[in-house]
Order: structure tokens, then sequence, then C-alpha cells
């Protein structure tokens, strides 16, 4: 297959959170298999001369937080001048898009949950207009859909949900990361999907630059005996951070000390303020980092802040992961990919599609018990333990969750749109039928062909 131009398309490119970390692995795999990925975002920290910026298309232009206030959380209708600023900046956006499409020839674009979470409804209504008029072909990624979060259940836009949230067009192939999404996309809207789960290049173990690991914790100030519990997710209500605080508690040392990796703001600071109050109250050492951690996987490890995840996770002692809610779980891949161990709250993606994959973690079920406190101090002060524990996940982890995974998924797709297959009745060899696949501009070709010859044979003009 010749090599194509592939388009992502999201509100923001940036940072660490989960949508901007499995882009940068897909492309990853897709320019390792030939294919060159360009970007379109309202916030990126992509390669410049791969990118397409558009301040508009971030989830926090002013512009879009406006209509959200005007229309989520309520049900009295909208109105008509939220309308009218929904469609102006739809055009807007449908333009830029059309711009991004034409300047690096896109032949492919991927949605990174631009059609399935709308918190950005005029960028979703342009990316919908813009595949179901131009028929390019299209892959809808999509890792948490509005009907899995209580704050869009009341909106004033179900008409746009239903248009764009996702579309149902015969050209796009929709991707969602785990069962309980498939079987509710299908439900809701009767649209069919296929799984592609969060992966790792567990092929390849991570490599680790120890100066710099050691200069990040130096940065943060932990004194060499200190134990480091890392908590690797954005500071979000759903986290559960409060769990993580509530077992450095429990753990009763005042070496254990609380890093928190990402920044807050995307769903405001309330929570962070809060939990800065749980944890001093409860006389916990929580630390907050206020720097941008990078996405190490962004051209290849090359990350343009102080920081990334590769500097972070090292000098981690134990990784905590209470959350509440997860499509997947970014972190907890990242945990034992870095071989560290976790605790992780039973949420009810990990207890359907990950849990019974055989992994050996230290799990807890919504609330934090004495049994499950002691499970913890075991294993931090237990080497032999640990490391028993870290190699078991590292090898379920490379079986399920590997960029292997990717590949053969990326093969059957590309095919699907690209490649189109022509039957042979015969194998000269053995006589059998088989399938090759063809082009569409090769099978143009050979039917060209056929008919020159049989037009010879026939002495029939063409």
């Amino acid at each position: 297959m010749k090599s194509k131009n592939i388009g992502f398309v999201s509100t923001r490119f940036a940072g660490t959170d989960g949508v901007s970390l499995e882009a940068s692995k897909w492309a990853e795999v897709f320019e390792k298999s030939g294919h060159r990925c360009f970007w379109f975002a309202g916030k990126l920290d992509r390669d410049l001369e791969k990118s397409f910026h558009v301040p508009e298309a971030h989830f926090l232009h002013a512009q879009n937080q406006w209509i959200n206030e005007q229309v989520l959380g309520s049900r009295n209708g909208r109105k008509p001048s939220t309308t009218e600023l929904i469609h102006v900046l739809r055009s807007l956006l449908k333009v830029q898009l059309h711009r991004f499409i034409d300047k690096f020839k896109i032949d492919l674009l991927i949605s990174e949950n631009a059609l399935t979470i709308p918190i950005h409804i005029p960028l979703g209504l342009s990316l919908t207009e813009i595949i179901a008029e131009t028929d390019i072909p299209t892959i809808a990624h999509h890792h948490d859909f509005y009907w899995e979060r209580v704050r869009f259940s009341l909106n004033a836009v179900n008409d746009y949900l239903r248009m764009a949230f996702p579309p149902n067009l015969p050209n796009i192939k929709h991707v969602v990361i785990n069962s309980e999404s498939q079987e509710q996309l299908a439900l809701r809207t009767g649209i069919s999907s296929i799984i592609i789960p969060n992966v790792l290049d567990f092929e390849n173990p991570p490599l680790v630059d120890v100066k710099r690991t050691h200069a990040f914790r130096k940065s943060i100030g932990l004194e060499p005996n200190d134990i480091m519990v890392l908590q690797p997710t954005r500071i979000i209500r759903r986290k559960g951070i409060e769990q993580a605080i509530e077992l450095v508690k429990q753990l009763k040392d005042p070496r254990y000390k609380l890093v928190v990796s990402h920044a807050a703001g995307d769903e405001g600071f309330e929570y962070a303020e809060w939990l800065k109050e749980y944890a001093f109250d409860h006389q916990v050492d929580l630390r907050m980092l206020t720097t941008q951690i990078a996405d190490p996987w962004i051209n290849n490890g090359k990350y343009q802040t102080e920081y990334s995840l590769l500097d972070i996770y090292p000098h981690a002692d134990f990784i905590t992961y209470p959350s509440l809610y997860e499509g997947f779980g970014n972190a907890l891949l990242e945990a034992i990919y870095f071989k560290k161990p976790i605790l992780v709250n039973r949420y009810s993606t990990f207890a359907r599609d990950i849990e019974p994959k055989g992994f050996d973690l230290i799990v807890m079920d919504g609330f934090l018990s004495k049994k499950t406190v002691h499970k913890v101090r075991e294993i931090i002060e237990s080497r032999v333990r640990r490391e028993k524990m870290v190699k078991t996940n590292y090898e379920v982890a490379s079986r399920h969750y590997s960029y292997s995974v990717l590949r053969n998924q990326f093969s059957a797709i590309m095919n699907n749109f690209f490649v189109e297959p022509e039957l042979q009745l015969t194998n000269e060899s053995s006589g059998q039928p088989h399938i090759i696949y063809l082009t569409i501009d090769q099978q143009s070709q050979m039917l060209d062909r056929q008919l020159n010859n049989k037009a010879t044979k026939s002495h029939i003009p063409l």
C-alpha cells in the first residue's frame, strides 16, 4: 500500500491527557509503517511543520466556553443567539478543516474524541459536515461518550448530539476502547464498532535517563530516604485522589510523600484546593506539580518541556490509581510499563476488560480497607514480592496491550479503506481458489488488460 497522509483532529494535542497520549502512539505506529501524520487542534505541542493550529478549536476558547454555559446543565431550550454563535463557529472551523485537508493533502482523517464527547459542539458539527460532503475515509476514535458523563445528562443540544456525537456515516470506521462502550454505542445509535484498547510499546522497554530522573526527584524536594507514592493523573474528581491521600495517611510513616504528576485546570481548580485542605487536615505530605509534563511519545521521545513521564515514573516507589471511572486507563498501563507496583480501584472497564487478563495487582473495590493498606506496605517493603509482581504484569501486558495490537488493527482498517479484494478463481500451482488484494487503480488496469486481450482474440476494435 502506498504511503498515506493521515490527519489527526481534536480540540487539543498537548500534554499528557489520555487522548493526546494515545494519539501520539497511533501516530508513531502509522509513521513506522511509512505513513505521514499531521495535526489539527486548538492547542498543539507537535512538530510545527506538521501542525495546523486553530485557537477557536480549543475547548477552553472563550466563545466555546460561553456556548457550553448556555447549553449544558439545562433543558429550558437554547436561545437563538446561542444557535447563531454555534453556527458561526461551525462555519469558521469548517473552512479551517478544508484548509488543513488541502494543505497536507490528507487521505485519511482520524477524529480523536471530537465526535464523541461534546465539549466543543461546533467542532463536532463542522467535522461531521466535512466527512459527509467530501466522503473522506475517517476513523472516529472514541474515548468517552457524553452519556457516560453526568455533566452532559442535562442539555439543550440533543439535536446536535444525535447528529454528530457520533455521526452515522458510511465512510467512518468507529473505534472504541472498551466493550461496554461498544455495546452502548450499538444500543443507542445502531452504530457498529471495533475495540482497540489503549496500548504501549511493550516490545521495547523504556529508556531511562538517570540524570534527568534524579534531577526531577531533587526538583520536587524529595530526600534520598523518602518513599514516593505517585498519582499519575490529572486533578479531576473522577480520579478519586482523596483515596491516595487516605492510603498515605494510613501507612503512618513520614517518609511517604504523595506526588500528583499532572496539573489542575481542565475542570476547574476547586477539587485541587479541596485536596490540599484534605491532605493538610490528615497530615499527608502532598506535592502537586505545577510545571507541564510532556508526552514522551511525541517525535520519538523528543519532548519540549522540562520533564516528561519518562523522568517521573522511574523514581516512584508505588503508584496509586483509585479512579471512579475510566474509559480504559493509561496510567495503569504506564505503571506496568515502568515495572511499578500499583493500587487500582475496580472501575467498570478494569473489572470487565482488564482484570480477567490475569494481572497481579493490589485491588480495592470502592473503599480502602486495612487489609489493602497492609498489602501495599508489604509490597513496598518486600523486593522479592515486588519484582515478581511487576515481571508478571509486564508479560501479561505484552501479550494484550502492545503495539502489535495496533499494527494488526490498522492493517485491517487501511485495507478496508484503500484496498479492494479481487477473487482469482484458480491458483495455477494448486488449482485452489484464493484471494489477493488489489488497489482500485490496479483493478482498473487489470480490467483494461482483460478487455484488450479479449478484443485481440475476437478481432473486436476498441
